[in-house]
């Protein structure tokens, strides 16, 4: 219910944008997104994201986060926010629906851009960083987690993350399926099924052998700055 009504008003916002935002995006570069690693698209432009894990399989979405990151740091945070978290300067697209209607909307807002009396207040992506990195870029702000998702699992994850500093971990598999569990409750704000949150990035990146956990417990702790 609360993120219904959180795109709700992201839908309001979105039919006002060009009277909202505030400042023109005319000064910014685009800058080129290297997509060699996803699987081509065609030169018709889609309607729907073809990287979801359920259509694409869980390692190229995962490989369109990765990238889509890069491509939403470099030229989308400017506006949008870090992390897809709003400043209210632009809409908060972390509450665009993950579906067709949301899908239709972000290409071509990406594809043609957005001007107002002359001027440019969001540039055309779409012949200069393509396809590909279009749908990278949705993927990764789909997958944004919910405002407050982790709250519930801060001090259990910096629990975690100091038993792993320490080296104090008797059962790393039980730890890597209680990050996986955790990463299971975390919700998105688009409805996406999966939140590439911290958790879910920590419980992939643990398993048995010593050398894993020192970088699983940097992630948590990026990963946790970011998210108070």
């Amino acid at each position: 219910m609360k993120n219904a009504v959180k795109r709700t008003a992201l839908l309001a916002a979105l039919t006002t944008a060009i009277a909202t935002v505030a400042f023109a995006h005319g000064d910014v570069t685009p800058q080129p997104v290297n997509t060699d690693a996803l699987p081509d698209v065609g030169e018709e432009w889609l309607t729907e994201n073809p990287y979801r894990a359920e259509e694409a399989g869980e390692e190229v979405w995962l490989k369109a986060i990765e990238i889509g990151s890069s491509g939403y740091n470099q030229n989308c945070a400017r506006c949008h926010g870090l992390g897809v978290v709003s400043g209210g300067l632009a809409p908060d697209l972390r509450y665009l629906e993950a579906e067709e209607y949301g899908d239709e909307w972000f290409v071509e807002r990406f594809q043609h851009g957005m001007t107002q009396n002359g001027i440019t207040k969001m540039p055309a992506f779409g012949e200069l960083l393509g396809q590909k990195a279009a749908w990278a870029i949705r993927t990764y702000i789909e997958t944004r987690p919910d405002d407050g998702a982790l709250d519930n699992h801060m001090t259990r994850l910096i629990e975690i993350r100091d038993h792993l500093l320490a080296g104090d971990v008797e059962n790393p598999t039980g730890v890597q399926e209680e990050l996986a569990s955790i990463a299971a409750e975390v919700e998105t704000g688009s409805g996406a099924p999966v939140a590439d949150s911290v958790a879910f990035e920590a419980a992939r990146n643990m398993t048995d052998d010593p050398a894993t956990w020192k970088h699983t417990a940097d992630l948590l702790t990026v990963g946790l700055s970011a998210a108070e």
